[in-house]
C-alpha cells in the first residue's frame, strides 16, 4: 500500500511540472509574437531569418550561377521582390548564410527568373540587384 502511494505522488509531481514547463513555454511564445508584432522590420510581421527558411528550393541556384532557378524558387522570389527590403534582408541573414548561400550569387536569382517587376538596381548591402 505504502508503495502505491509513493508511486501516485511521484505521479502527481511528474505530471505537475509537466504542466508548468508547458505554461512558461506556452507563455514565452505568446510574448515572442508579441513582440513580432509591434516589431514591425524589413519583412513586415516576419523576420528575414523565418523568411529565409521559406527559400529552400533556391538553395542550389544561390550557390551556383550557372545552376538551374526552379519555379518554385521564382515563385517565392517574385513574392519577396515585392518588398526589395525584405528580399535583400532574406537574401543577407545569417539563416542564409549559415545555409551556404552566397549574396552575390543569390541577388542574381530575381533576374535569372526574368521577373520583369524585379527591382532592378536596389541596393543590397554590397550588392546591387542586377
Amino acid at each position: 500500500m505504502h508503495n502505491l502511494i509513493t508511486v501516485k505522488i511521484e505521479a502527481t509531481k511528474s505530471s505537475k511540472m509537466k504542466h508548468i514547463i508547458l505554461s512558461v513555454f506556452l507563455v514565452l511564445v505568446c510574448i515572442a509574437e508579441f513582440h513580432g508584432v509591434n516589431a514591425a522590420g524589413e519583412c513586415g510581421r516576419s523576420s528575414p531569418e523565418k523568411e529565409a527558411f521559406k527559400l529552400a528550393p533556391c538553395a542550389e541556384a544561390s550557390e551556383d550561377e550557372n545552376a538551374p532557378v526552379s519555379d518554385s524558387c521564382c515563385a517565392r522570389i517574385k513574392q519577396l521582390g515585392r518588398n526589395p527590403s525584405c528580399l535583400c534582408a532574406v537574401m543577407l541573414s545569417h539563416t542564409a548564410k549559415s545555409a551556404g548561400v552566397k549574396a552575390e550569387v543569390a541577388v542574381t536569382i530575381p533576374k535569372r527568373c526574368n521577373i520583369v517587376d524585379r527591382p532592378v538596381g536596389y541596393k543590397c548591402g554590397a550588392y546591387t540587384l542586377p
